[in-house]
Parts: C-alpha cells; structure tokens; sequence
C-alpha cells in the first residue's frame, strides 16, 4: 500500500503505472485490452473522458458498429412474422443469435430458452406478473436486489403471497448464511415459492454466492439470479449454475445495443408461469367471439411481445463474440487488479489529523467482490460532502461516475442507518419526494445522508482512467465541508460529438 501522504498529481502517473505492474503483475496478462482501447475505444481519449459508470452502461468497441451497420448495408430483412424472403433471412439471424446467447452462457438448449425482452427489467416483469404466487406461497427477494426486483413484490401481493426481505449485514453487506438458510426453511410444501437474489449487487459490487442456487432447490424454492451486474466482467455457466430465471441487459455488457435485453428461462420452470395477456406473436391463434378463446406458443415464443427489436438482434451475437474473443477471464482478470489498486489509494488517503477521506460500504478487498465501489468522502471532521457537489466538480473534469441510492433501496437503507420509522415518516410526507427532497430531509431532519457516490471499472478502463480518479479525490483532503458546500459548480451540458472535440 502506498503512503498516504502520496502526491497523486499527473507528473506521477508514470511513475504510480510502474509501481502498480509490480504489486499486480497479473495484469500484464491483460495488456491486449489496452491495445482494443486505443484501437476500438479511442474516443475516450481523443474527447478526454475518464469514463466509470460500466455498472450502469458498458461502452461499445468500432468494430460492433461497423460489423452490424455492414450486416444492414448488405442485406433485406423483414418481420421475422411471416414466411416470405426477407422475413426468413430474419427469422434465421435472430434464431442464430438465440443459440449463440445460450451457447455463450453455456446454457443447454434443452434446458434454457433465451427470451428476447427490452432489457433486464423487463425481463424480471415477465416473471413477475405471470409466476403462479397465491396465499400460502412466498417471495423472498434480498436488501440487496435492484429495484426492478423489488417490484415483483407488487404481484406477489396482490395474489396473497407472503412477501419477506432478507437483509444484508454490516460491515460487508452480506447475506448472513444462518438467517437465509432459517428462511429458505420457511415453505410451505406444495405451495409456489419464488427465491430472488444478484449475483453481484449494483451498490457494492459484493458478489452473493451462487451456491445458494441449487441450497434454495433443495428446499423447495424457485430462483432469480440478477445476473445485470455480473456478467459484464465474470462468467456465467448454467451448465453449472442452475437458476430458474436470469434476467439481463446486453448494453451493461458491451454497450451496444441499447433496448435489448434477455430472459434465461429453465423451461420446466417456465411452464409453471400463467401469462396474464397474450399479444401478437405470443399465440397460435385465438377468436374475438369467444373469451379465453387462445393456443399460447410454447417456450420463448409465448413471451416475446409483439414484434421483438429485430433489426438489433444480430448486434447481440456481435457483441457477445467480441467479449469471447477477448475472454471474460480476461476482463475479470483486468478489472480486479485496477479495483484491488483503487480500494488500496483510497482507504489509505487521510487528512493531515489522520482521519480518513473516504467511507467505501462493503468489503475493502477484492474477496467475492465485483468491479464497483460504492463510497462518501468526508471531511477532517467527519462531516459527509454532499455528493451534488462531489459528481458536479467531477464533471468539470470529464470523470463519469454516478450518484443516488443506485435503485438499490434496501442495501442503501442498511448503509446509511435508514430504520423503518424514518422510512415511514418519508413516506407519510405531505407531498411525494423527489431523491433531493428525501435526501436533504434526511440530512435536515434526522441527521443522516441517504446516498453514495460508485465507481465501476469495465473492459476498456485502463490505468489512466482510475489514477485520475485518485487524484481527483485527493483534492479533497483537508478540505472543510464549507468549503466544498461553498464552490459553485453546476451540471455543465456537454457535447461529447466528435466535431466539438
């Protein structure tokens, strides 16, 4: 570990570079990646931009774009939903990327189904409205779940099944193996029980084991495994790992598209879904002069709504065979090395009175962690900066990071000390709160600062980007909350185009 008192400023970088290939010799193995930046993310570089936000978007390599916009150049094709020239040449490349989405996945054919959705959320509403939940049954989504999960907890009410949270636990926001192995033990025999956890939370980057998977089977649970956050920069083998329903967006994977998501479904799970609607595309046939009158298509066929994005599905398999060539052993490997060097600085940086700068939640080591960090910085005294001013001056240096509670409630609850009465009351105000509202009011009210700053490294960072982070922070030191409160920086609007470079 460095010494706290290090100058972090850009003369050093070089030397900081060396010094870094020394402690994390692995990353060496890795070097190709800083080839494909300069090759395939050059814009970074040419507009300036230190970008860490992969949690909540990738970044797409040239030759994804140049191979799809050559795919349409090249060819005619119509709505898969018919049988005619161009509608078949589609029909075969969206197929294609299909098998090559379960292939990628190590997902048996037989096994798994690819359900074609906009993006994860909708791929988790798909589960949501039709899994058969009734009085008796039970849904146990985590603290740690992304608000598209939360949101299943609406159907399961309304159909009367039990709704339980199970926490995470301070200091490393962790599942608590006693407490989730009790619950997991309350079900109810021949009712339905639907289990869902992520694989890596989009907060902290902590990664949940994936053996609570086949520990839920065997007591009666079908399981979730949010797997949005986690598979940007790990592999994800359903020839090992059997989840009932993993939900995902293509673009936190290689940026491009956007507006593709997918469902991996376990098909003897599926079957026990009750779709509450059909639309076209979704059905054999039915009539408008009987109700009920309808055939469900089976499998992936009677959950895709309407025309899926079509044109877009060939940039998937691209996408996806540009991570396989590269290897996301290789990008796990890379990210890794760059987060174990970032959790160093930063939980080494301190104010002159030995008080330190920044507060990370969860694990300050890569142990079953991802490539996110989720943190505050705080004053020589202790007082939170406000995070407003703290993403508003990190604009001014093109540092894209992101701040808020991540859609990520519940882990923000148990972070920032939320207990259920001042929830209440949050929810009991007069008018409805906007997150600034809710935030201030906290602070106001109650003392407390609902809500953190996270960085996240991806497949195209490289050392530059997070020694810039660093010494963007390092600024901070010594710094009296008056004084950041006090600096006018607001949210510029940028033109990231190619001709205002």
């Amino acid at each position: 570990m460095n010494n706290p008192n290090q100058d972090f400023s850009i003369e050093n970088m070089d030397d900081a570079f060396e010094e870094f290939r020394k402690d994390y010799p692995c990353f060496d193995s890795t070097r190709i990646i800083d080839e494909l930046r300069e090759r395939e993310y050059s814009r970074l570089d040419r507009l300036n931009q230190v970008y860490l936000d992969y949690t909540g978007g990738g970044l797409y390599a040239s030759s994804q774009l140049r191979q799809h916009m050559e795919l349409l150049e090249e060819g005619v094709f119509g709505n898969p939903h018919s049988k005619n020239p161009t509608s078949l040449a589609m029909t075969h490349l969206a197929e294609q990327a299909r098998s090559y989405v379960l292939q990628y996945f190590n997902a048996n054919p037989d096994e798994y189904t690819a359900i074609f959705t906009p993006n994860a959320s909708g791929a988790l509403k798909l589960v949501g409205e039709a899994y058969p939940f009734h009085p008796g049954g039970r849904f146990l989504p985590a603290f740690d779940n992304h608000n598209s999960v939360n949101g299943i907890r609406e159907f399961a009410r309304a159909k009367g099944a039990k709704v339980t949270y199970m926490p995470t636990v301070l200091p490393e926001l962790r599942f608590d193996d006693q407490a989730l192995n009790a619950e997991l033990d309350r079900v109810q025999p021949e009712s339905f029980n639907l289990f869902a956890y992520p694989a890596q939370s989009n907060f902290t980057g902590v990664q949940h084991s994936l053996e609570w998977i086949e520990r839920a089977h065997a007591k009666g649970w079908d399981v979730i495994l949010d797997a949005a956050a986690f598979v940007s920069t790990n592999p994800l083998d359903l020839g090992q790992w059997k989840p009932d329903f993993v939900p995902l967006s293509f673009y936190k994977m290689f940026g491009y598209p956007t507006g593709m998501g997918c469902l991996l479904a376990r098909k003897s799970t599926l079957k026990k879904l009750q779709r509450p609607w059909f639309a076209g595309g979704t059905i054999s046939i039915t009539s408008v002069q009987g109700e009920g009158w309808h055939y469900l298509l089976e499998n992936e066929a009677g959950f895709e709504d309407g025309t899926i994005n079509f044109l877009n599905l060939p940039a998937v398999e691209i996408g996806l065979r540009y991570l396989s060539k590269i290897g996301i052993e290789t990008i796990h490997e890379r990210v890794e090395c760059l987060i174990a060097w970032l959790l160093d600085q930063m939980t080494a940086i301190r104010h002159s009175n030995g008080t330190p700068l920044v507060q990370i939640y969860g694990p300050t080591d890569t142990k079953a962690r991802g490539g996110t960090i989720a943190f505050n910085l705080n004053d020589p005294e202790g007082v939170r900066l406000d995070y407003r001013k703290i993403e508003a001056l990190a604009n001014l240096e093109n540092i894209s990071l992101r701040t808020g509670c991540f859609c990520n409630p519940g882990t923000g609850e148990i972070a920032h000390d939320l207990i259920r009465e001042e929830m209440s009351q949050a929810f009991n105000h007069a008018e409805p709160m906007s997150f600034d509202s809710f935030y201030d009011w906290a602070r106001t009210e109650h003392n407390l600062y609902p809500s953190a700053i996270r960085i996240s490294a991806g497949i195209a960072t490289n050392f530059a980007d997070i020694y810039h982070f660093i010494n963007f922070i390092s600024k901070f030191v010594d710094k009296p909350e008056a004084d950041v409160e006090s600096v006018e920086a607001e949210y510029p609007i940028y033109n990231l185009m190619r001709d205002s470079a």
